[in-house]
């Protein structure tokens, strides 16, 4: 598809198209992925509002009568937004010719609605061959469950995920941000990422689909194993690792300290550094420390009693101990490491002005002999004001073939 009029993308995707007919978290942070990587991503927004996580807060910011809530500013950068009625016949030809003129169209709807709307799959494939969709939903779009509706909460339950966080059996907590739906975002933009790349050799597009539940599921890892493999239905264990010792969150004095003794050449490390005899019995190999986890905890927290993180640290990176504290968010976002990585980014808001806002993850470099050059992305475009940018879209639809 050929760029649009106006807009100066760069970055893996420049070039591409997308429309965001997605709300809430999962899609719209797909589609936000997609954008950070280059393409053009037009958001499209229902009457009366838009998004519903325009109104989900506090927090807000911004003047009275156009206040922004923070929740819509994390999942829209590099976005433009149109406001269409998909009911009405004059908005929804125009979707219509946004679908024409795309690479890839995004939604979440509940199983049905797209094809009540006359956007069923077979529809869009006759429209616009070349089109990957991308269609998230909560548990999956068909079995029997199919139709269910998802909400983050919801699904990491479902899926298993809060049984194994918490302290405790009886203390099951759900992750401090919507992990469902994110997951269900990181793995539906990889999925149109491979969809596009097929294109180049078929010339045809795809329908890729992913949920809350799959990217839950998919995420269990060694969690998995241990139940299809050895039947083991694992439990919550709080701060610590079930499967290696010690690894996780130690007291110390005035706080605490995470280190991961990953190896027994770590754990001779470890034991060399804070007097423990590492051939101890019952604390020799990792198996038996993890059977004795308790045991194990209370050894390096002895270990730390008089210590302090701010003497801790320092010890155990010098011995070769991956380690660490627990941080606010406040200390995150000022620390020189993560705005090195790109990790916070400045943007012009229509009503907000110069605001930061976290940053992608990706960052790209060419390499040339033993030089590398960064070619990350570095100009970002601020989430949407509502229905910002209709007039100029539509322009863009007059002025360009599909």
């Amino acid at each position: 598809m050929t760029q649009p009029l106006g807009v100066a993308n760069s970055g893996p995707l420049a070039g591409t198209v997308v429309v965001d007919l997605s709300r809430a978290l999962a899609g719209p942070h797909a589609a936000m992925m997609l954008g950070d990587l280059g393409a053009r991503v037009i958001k499209v927004e229902a009457p009366g509002g838009g998004d519903d996580t325009r109104g989900w807060g506090p927090p807000f910011v911004g003047p009275e009568g156009r206040k922004e809530s923070t929740y819509f500013l994390s999942a829209n950068r590099n976005k433009e937004s149109i406001v269409l009625d998909l009911k009405d016949p004059a908005d929804h030809d125009v979707l219509l010719a946004l679908i024409d003129r795309a690479d890839v169209l995004v939604e979440n709807f509940r199983t049905g609605v797209m094809d009540r709307l006359g956007l069923g799959t077979t529809t869009l494939a006759e429209r616009n061959p070349r089109l990957v969709v991308l269609s998230l939903t909560g548990f999956g779009h068909d079995g029997p469950e199919g139709g269910r509706s998802g909400y983050d909460q919801i699904a990491q339950g479902e899926g298993g995920l809060m049984s194994l966080t918490g302290s405790g059996e009886h203390d099951m907590q759900k992750t401090g941000v919507p992990i469902a739906d994110l997951l269900a975002g990181i793995h539906g933009a990889l999925g149109v990422v491979a969809a596009l790349n097929e294109r180049h050799a078929t010339g045809r597009g795809q329908v890729v689909r992913a949920s809350l539940l799959s990217s839950i599921v998919g995420v269990h890892a060694f969690q998995g194993t241990r139940h299809t493999v050895t039947g083991e239905v694992p439990k919550p264990q709080g701060n610590h690792h079930p499967s290696i010792a010690p690894y996780g969150l130690f007291r110390c004095k005035g706080g605490a300290v995470q280190i991961s003794v990953g190896s027994e050449g770590l754990w001779h490390r470890f034991c060399g550094e804070f007097g423990i005899d590492p051939a101890l019995a019952g604390f020799a190999t990792n198996p038996e420390r993890v059977e004795r986890r308790e045991e194990t905890i209370a050894l390096v927290e002895a270990a730390f009693a008089d210590l302090g993180a701010a003497e801790l640290i320092p010890r155990l990176e010098a011995a070769g101990i991956p380690c660490g504290v627990v941080r606010t968010l406040e200390e995150v976002y000022a620390s020189e490491q993560v705005r090195s990585q790109g990790l916070v980014i400045d943007v012009d808001h229509a009503t907000l002005g110069h605001v930061e806002l976290p940053g992608p993850p990706l960052r790209f470099f060419a390499a040339a002999d033993a030089e590398e050059t960064e070619i990350t992305k570095r100009a970002h475009r601020a989430p949407p004001v509502y229905g910002a940018d209709g007039d100029a879209i539509r322009e863009w639809i007059a002025n360009t073939a599909p």
